[in-house]
Order: C-alpha cells, then structure tokens, then sequence
C-alpha cells in the first residue's frame, strides 16, 4: 500500500516539513489546522470563536479534497493555550459534529505555531 499526500490550495499551504494530509489505504491523517486565510496567509484570530471556525473550515477542505467529511472523522486532537476557553472552542467545534461525534482529546499548551490559540487534527476513515 502506498501513501497519497492529499494537498489543496483551499486550505493554508505547510508551514514546515509536513503535508497537510496522508491518505494510506482508507484512512486518512490531517496535520494539525491553525486559522490561516488560506488566500493571504494571515491569521483569523480576532476571538476564539471566529479563529475556531478558520481551523475547521480548513480543515473541511482538506478532507473534502480527500474524498472525506466530517462525518467520517474518527479521532480529532485540539490542542488550545488556555483551557478557560475550553468551552467556547467546544461549542464552535460540536456545529462540525452533528451527530455521532469522533473520540477526542483537548490539551492546553504552553505555545502553538504563529502563536494562534488553538490547534486541530483529526483522523478519517471511509
């Protein structure tokens, strides 16, 4: 089985030696997803809210590229800077997840790249 590197000018290019998703066989790895613009490369941060739906709405298009959706999400991964704003990223998070949400883990952090507030990856599987 060999890996496909799933790439769309949709969503931020990698900031580092990464790509932003691998296909192997039927599951599909998304790197982390910060609020980049994926047009001007600047961030969407304004409050955590906002910069919440950047992460997913690249994240959809990683995974929409892919041949996948939200509701074949399996495992997601936050990683957030401040665990007070656990509730407001969780709310915008669950509007992705309408029924039959994935496992999940959140983790605060000292530091996120760019310095942005939250981070997101997940794994699909068709």
């Amino acid at each position: 089985m060999s890996n496909q590197i799933i790439f769309t000018p949709e969503a931020p290019a990698p900031i580092g030696p990464y790509s932003q998703a691998v296909l192997a066989g039927n599951t599909l790895y998304l790197s982390g997803q910060i609020a980049l613009d994926p047009e001007t490369g600047e961030l969407i941060n304004e409050n955590i809210t906002e910069e919440t739906h950047a992460v997913m709405k690249n994240m959809e298009a990683v995974l929409r590229v892919a041949g996948f959706s939200f509701s074949d999400v399996v495992k997601c991964t936050i990683f957030i800077r401040d665990m007070g704003q656990f509730g407001t990223i969780n709310e915008a998070y669950g509007q992705y997840f309408k029924s039959n949400p994935p496992a999940r883990e959140t983790v605060e952090v000292s530091k996120l790249p760019k310095n942005v507030n939250v981070e997101i990856s997940c794994i699909a599987v068709k």
